[in-house]
């Protein structure tokens, strides 16, 4: 049974006020009975707080002189999920931090704990495995992301000197609608003052950041996720990729990265497409991407009949990928010495 840890606690902080209270006493004060209240000392007792019981007309509970507690007391699960925040955030590139900085912050939580639980999980990080994130991760200033947080809390204005992917250096002023963490990186999107648009900016290229007086409205119905992630995906690249797909919004979007890939609804009727895929539901997909070689493997994992529009390059690509896919298949036998 999960003991309530507000409550808990709550009883540590009144013991360590000093003096001795009673079972009654302590009962009243937290709003539980007595024998929930010798629970909780038994749950301080499990994290090695030396919390004494005396017995008899004027005993009850108290702290054990000269005990000097730690600054932090976290419950197994709490300490769980603050080590895997700092550790797998730092591994998936998602830290807003240097290495150094979460590895310090890991040590200091792990050095208030009971040898008990730091010995568990311990190792845990030592087996456990995280995923890499699609790119080496890019912290920004911890300056700069507390400013430009606070600033999209308070509706603030933001004035920036932000540097640009070609090395070019401008100072603007943004409106920060939302910041949102993606594959290593951190962005911000808002009003930019240079354009008198919606733009998105990567907070590793923002060098300072200054909260300016003044205030501004959020558009509504504004998602900066999905403001982020429609930008990624049709940003410029060499080859511009349109799809119809046969299936629902969700059954299609569930497949396809957002960052990759935008997915709208379309209704189809026309003679051109195969009787086999005459449904109702289609979507349109579009991408961008450098090279083509890659897609007709994603379109194979889509598992759903489509109809390639443009451009007529990746006809090609997906009939050479099929050709290779039967080549494949069509081996027969192999060395059994290579098998485990």
């Amino acid at each position: 049974m999960t003991r309530p840890t507000a409550r808990v606690l709550a009883l540590l902080e009144i013991l360590q006020a000093g003096g001795t209270r009673t079972a009654a006493e302590l009962a009243d004060r937290l709003g539980v009975d007595e024998r929930t209240v010798r629970r909780y000392v038994d749950h301080l007792l499990d994290l090695d707080v030396p919390v004494r019981a005396e017995r008899g007309r004027y005993g009850g509970y108290h702290i054990a002189s000269g005990y000097r507690m730690p600054p932090l007391m976290l419950t197994d699960e709490e300490a769980l999920a603050v080590l895997l925040g700092l550790v797998a955030g730092q591994r998936a590139g998602l830290a807003a931090t240097s290495a150094p900085s979460a590895e310090a912050a890991a040590a200091k939580v792990r050095r208030v704990l009971p040898e008990a639980l730091r010995r568990r999980l311990d190792a845990l990080l030592a087996t456990a495995d995280f995923t890499a994130p699609a790119r080496a991760a890019a912290p920004p200033e911890t300056v700069v992301l507390l400013t430009l947080a606070e600033a999209a809390r308070d509706r603030r204005p933001v004035a920036i000197e932000y540097t640009d992917g070609d090395g070019r250096r401008s100072e603007r002023v943004v409106h920060p609608y939302g910041i949102v963490a993606h594959s290593g990186r951190w962005y911000v999107s808002g009003e930019d003052s240079m354009r008198r648009d919606v733009r998105t900016f990567r907070l590793d290229r923002i060098e300072r950041a200054t909260a300016l007086p003044g205030s501004f409205e959020v558009p509504e119905g504004f998602d900066p996720v999905e403001h982020l992630l429609s930008g990624l995906a049709e940003a410029p690249y060499r080859h511009d990729v349109s799809l119809r797909v046969q299936g629902t919004l969700a059954q299609v979007r569930s497949r396809l990265p957002a960052a990759l890939a935008t997915v709208r609804e379309i209704r189809i009727e026309s003679p051109t497409i195969p009787a086999a895929t005459t449904a109702d539901d289609w979507v349109r997909v579009r991408m961008r991407a450098e090279r083509l070689d890659w897609i007709p493997a994603l379109l194979a994992s889509l598992g759903r009949p489509f109809v390639i529009e443009h451009p007529a390059a990746l006809r090609d690509e997906v009939r050479d990928f099929a050709r290779r896919l039967t080549a494949y298949a069509d081996v027969i036998g192999g060395d059994d010495s290579t098998q485990s």
